[in-house]
């Protein structure tokens, strides 16, 4: 396998660096600063739209769509996979390049599945960076890591549809930019079990439609959010149905594969700055007569680090290689890997870094803390890592049966 950059993404690749260099990096503080000073945890801060601006004139918009558009280049998900690493780094540049989630799987969805009319009202906007929006289907109910577990009910009404239950872990709710929610509920309880399910757009300021709470993650609260919704007797028109009836389970995996692979990616940019820290930390310690950097366990942390990013990195081109070859269908099985394995090592790595940064590194000057977090709460968004093994596990089987 040959995943030498091409010419395309090593250009995208020189423009971000420059562009995280001398705008992401310097804001990150200002963003945190902002949203402090508003008094709103969910405040979206001025910086974050100046970045978007800057990054629209520098042509680093909508990078993560594989389809071509007037909005987007239609690269692959192998050019993309070093630009998603180089935008994990930081936690403003994805939405300063409109290539965060939920949008994302949100976008690539509309574009595949939404009529002219949904797309004109809803996947526009989001393409222009003009709104945000949230992805509603994990249930506090039910284990939701099995989609057919899902209990919101989706009952039809003469021309409209009328949606009765709860989500949980809604990620993007709060933000006050929040215009659509796509709603996965059940709208034929009688049919096959993955048959069962549909996908709905839903206005956030439809009546019934409530945010009952954002739930924290690790006792930090996200910009976006992470929310508990009810919906209570919420009336929609049939016609905001997303593809059709019954193939909200086909959807969901159609949006969660890209989704899984651009969260892989940003794990392992976030671990190569992890791992960045912990280097200038210890070469800048002292402590028993010589830098840090000198004891032969912090060594073996580094040594270990660089490794398992390597490899982990290598796995996820492989994947994404193969989703470009064969379709993310066919590459289920290294989709599946490589989301058990860019969380648990990016994981490891930040471990690493605290540990080598002592109180620094669980405290609010260095970032490790929030991403100790974020990467933890990775090993369950998006099926916790024992659904992924499963998946890996049965296809291996399958050669022996």
């Amino acid at each position: 396998m040959d995943f030498e950059l091409s010419s395309v993404a090593e250009e995208y690749r020189k423009r971000l660096l420059e562009f995280m260099d001398e705008l992401v990096y310097p804001n990150e503080q200002t963003a945190v600063e902002q949203i402090a000073e508003s008094g709103n945890p969910h405040h979206h801060p001025e910086v974050v739209e100046d970045l978007k601006q800057a990054a629209r004139g520098r042509g680093l918009w909508n990078l993560f769509l594989p389809h071509e558009t007037k909005w987007t280049k239609g690269l692959s998900n192998l050019d993309y996979a070093p630009l998603a690493e180089i935008t994990g780094r930081s936690p403003i540049a994805p939405e300063a390049l409109n290539c965060s989630a939920p949008d994302t799987g949100n976008m690539e969805i509309l574009t595949m599945f939404g009529t002219s009319e949904q797309q004109e009202e809803w996947l526009y906007p989001l393409l222009e960076g003009e709104i945000r929006s949230c992805f509603a289907m994990t249930e506090p109910a039910v284990a939701s890591s099995d989609a057919t577990n899902i209990t919101t009910s989706i009952r039809t009404d003469g021309d409209d549809y009328v949606i009765d239950g709860r989500k949980w872990w809604i990620s993007g709710a709060s933000d006050e930019r929040c215009r659509i929610s796509i709603v996965m509920g059940k709208t034929d309880p009688s049919a096959p079990p993955h048959l069962q399910q549909s996908m709905v757009l839903v206005p956030m300021d439809t009546p019934g439609v409530r945010v009952v709470r954002n739930l924290t993650v690790f006792g930090y609260a996200s910009q976006e959010g992470h929310c508990e919704i009810e919906l209570d007797s919420v009336r929609v028109p049939r016609r905001n149905l997303l593809g059709e009836e019954g193939g909200g389970f086909a959807i969901a995996q159609a949006r969660l594969g890209p989704g899984r692979i651009h969260h892989c990616m940003r794990a392992i940019g976030a671990a190569e700055r992890a791992l960045e820290i912990m280097c200038r930390r210890v070469l800048d310690r002292r402590a028993f007569g010589g830098p840090l950097a000198d004891q032969g366990v912090v060594q073996q942390w580094i040594a270990e680090s660089r490794l398992e990013i390597d490899q982990a990195r290598w796995y996820v081109l492989a994947t994404a290689d193969a989703m470009d070859r064969h379709g993310n269908k066919a590459a289920r099985t290294e989709i599946a890997g490589i989301k058990v394995l860019a969380p648990n090592v990016a994981l490891r790595v930040v471990d690493r870094a605290i540990q080598a940064c002592g109180g620094a590194g669980v405290g609010p000057d260095l970032p490790l803390a929030r991403m100790y977090a974020s990467l933890r709460t990775l090993r369950i968004a998006d099926g916790p890592d024992e659904v992924h093994r499963r998946t890996v596990a049965r296809r291996e089987l399958r050669k022996y049966s």
